[in-house]
């Protein structure tokens, strides 16, 4: 991998573990992933225009920037370190390659409410296709019914 295309990739993954606190990838990815989220949460918690040029560097996202200035790095005003955790979660199908799972340490709270809401959205997807199913098993019945 071209080291353009390595830095692009830990530039676009760590503006997605800070929009949504928590992402899956491999192992590998993960560890390199730690160190580039902790450089620049640390640029954050000194909170000057400085290190907002300077994390504005890696992240041109200015939500996501916004989001790490105001809410993430207040989060970690107290830890001296240790702000993401990595986790091993499963073997991915297809490559059976390791996968982790890399989250902020201290903003779970925002991590439940955003799985709630994929659950919510996933009984709700469910029950549509439990009601589409009986809605076709019906007219099957009533094809059968007429083909009588």
């Amino acid at each position: 991998m071209k080291t353009a295309h390595r830095k692009a990739m830990f530039r676009n993954m760590v503006s997605s573990l800070f929009q949504h606190r928590r992402i899956e990838t491999t192992d590998a990815k993960a560890k390199e992933l730690r160190a580039v989220a902790e450089k620049l949460i640390t640029f954050a918690k000194r909170g000057d225009l400085h290190a907002r040029r300077q994390v504005l560097r890696s992240i041109p996202d200015q939500k996501v920037v916004h989001e790490l200035f105001e809410t993430i790095a207040p989060a970690m005003a107290e830890r001296s370190g240790g702000y993401t955790r990595v986790i091993k979660s499963r073997r991915r199908p297809g490559d059976n390659a390791a996968l982790s799972l890399v989250e902020l340490v201290g903003l779970e709270p925002k991590i439940e409410e955003m799985e709630e809401k994929l659950e919510t959205k996933r009984q709700k997807r469910e029950s549509k296709e439990t009601a589409m199913q009986q809605q076709m098993a019906a007219q099957q019945a009533q094809s059968a019914k007429d083909e009588k």
